[in-house]
């Protein structure tokens, strides 16, 4: 499979584009200014209706796949069915890995991953001149991207993230670190993790930071003056049970308690909208926290520019879900906003607790207060931490330089950009 300007890299992705996978779409535009051809298959449609700028920028044609499996199932059937008439031996063996995997867990998205695959290698593969699959997210698109990669002979590798990592069978993960060509992730903690699993296995497992726009952070940071009450606090978080908010919130109603005057923003949705209002209700903190959905990038750089300390609560879920190095910690503290923060998974990575933002343990409010209170109010503290915390964002998250590293990764493999 080639085209005249060279060989494409499939993307496989969850849904696209997604106003909170900012770094899926940094990644992808970063990618096409080193010279890859790639072509988008998401799994999902857009769930809001509006998108970053930074989206408008990448060229990459975009294909839907089936997103359930009732409704389009004669679609699903026939492209398979196809597949299996071509080379029932190839289709046969993806069928007894499916078989494997749903014995171990018995779900039947499985079911679903190898009929989306089925659909993609005979409906949309054929001719696009993609060469090789690669999958954001270790959960679907990989299970995707793995089926896939069986029906057509494309290797396939992928970006290991965070729930896709720590909500995910480590049985079905290890199998699809074996079948990989190689492994990307976040951090150097998931790296360690994903290791621990592979369990032998030769597949390279390489740690590639997310990193961010340096210039759209640093360059419009204001300077930033000691604050005075009303302190304006910012937190910019998916309503999910791994950010914490329940502390961020508690941490807050003892800060008020104490006679502090605040002014708290927070910028965010998801699954426990509901239960997060009732708490800010429940807390009497109506007239402190003003929550106000998701918004785009230009209307949170200005929350940024106007807060005195962003504030983040993450912890381990009861699923086992967990933040790598949540995004708007590394915006946070390129803008120049000081950050207070729990100290789980890979957060030390970028917050060095004394010297580039405070952290605390996870679902502590006391601590969490004391801290967010001490980062208000403590003058050499915040001369220190602010200029250090912006050092670390321009040395070592420039997303440019870590896009460069990620370029080297897929060279190392034989996946070279078009025309190269």
């Amino acid at each position: 499979m080639s085209t005249a300007d060279g060989p494409v890299l499939g993307m496989i992705l969850k849904g696209y584009p997604r106003i909170s996978e900012t770094f899926i779409s940094n990644e992808i535009r970063l990618l096409e200014k080193h010279g890859f051809n790639i072509r988008l298959f998401s799994m999902r449609n857009p769930r809001e209706d509006f998108t970053h700028e930074s989206v408008k920028q990448i060229r990459a044609r975009v294909d839907y796949l089936p997103e359930t499996l009732i409704k389009p199932l004669p679609r699903l059937l026939y492209h398979n069915l196809v597949l299996a008439s071509k080379n029932p031996g190839v289709y046969a063996a993806a069928v007894k890995t499916a078989v494997r995997r749903f014995l171990r867990t018995r779900k039947s998205a499985t079911v679903k991953h190898l009929f989306q695959a089925g659909y993609l290698a005979n409906r949309l593969l054929p001719d696009s001149g993609v060469t090789h699959l690669h999958a954001h997210f270790a959960h679907s698109p990989t299970s995707v991207a793995m089926f896939a990669s069986q029906l057509t002979g494309l290797p396939f590798s992928f970006t290991a993230h965070a729930v896709d990592i720590y909500t995910s069978d480590p049985r079905q993960l290890r199998e699809k670190i074996g079948l990989s060509q190689f492994v990307v992730t976040c951090t150097e903690y998931n790296r360690r993790h994903l290791s621990e699993i592979s369990d032998g296995h030769k597949t390279p497992i390489h740690r590639n930071y997310h990193g961010i726009e340096l210039d759209l952070f640093i360059n419009n940071s204001p300077r930033r003056e000691a604050p005075e009450p009303p302190y304006r606090l910012l937190t910019i978080a998916r309503l999910t049970a791994k950010k914490g908010l329940p502390t961020v919130l508690r941490a807050i109603k003892l800060l008020t308690d104490k006679g502090l005057s605040i002014h708290h923003v927070l910028i965010g949705d998801g699954a426990d909208r509901e239960n997060i209002l009732a708490l800010i209700d429940d807390l009497g903190l109506s007239g402190v926290t003003r929550w106000l959905g998701t918004r785009p990038h230009h209307e949170v750089l200005e929350h940024y520019r106007n807060s005195d300390l962003f504030v983040l609560g993450c912890e381990v879920a009861p699923n086992g879900d967990r933040d790598g190095i949540p995004n708007v910690l590394l915006e946070s503290m390129a803008m120049g906003v000081p950050v207070v923060a729990t100290s789980i998974s890979a957060i030390p990575e970028l917050v060095d607790h004394g010297r580039t933002g405070l952290l605390v343990p996870p679902r502590q409010p006391d601590s969490l207060a004391d801290a967010m209170h001490r980062m208000l109010t403590d003058r050499g503290l915040r001369n220190r931490v602010i200029p250090a915390g912006q050092k670390t964002a321009g040395n070592e998250f420039d997303n440019r330089r870590l896009a460069q590293d990620l370029v080297e990764i897929y060279r190392r493999a034989g996946i070279a950009p078009g025309g190269a």
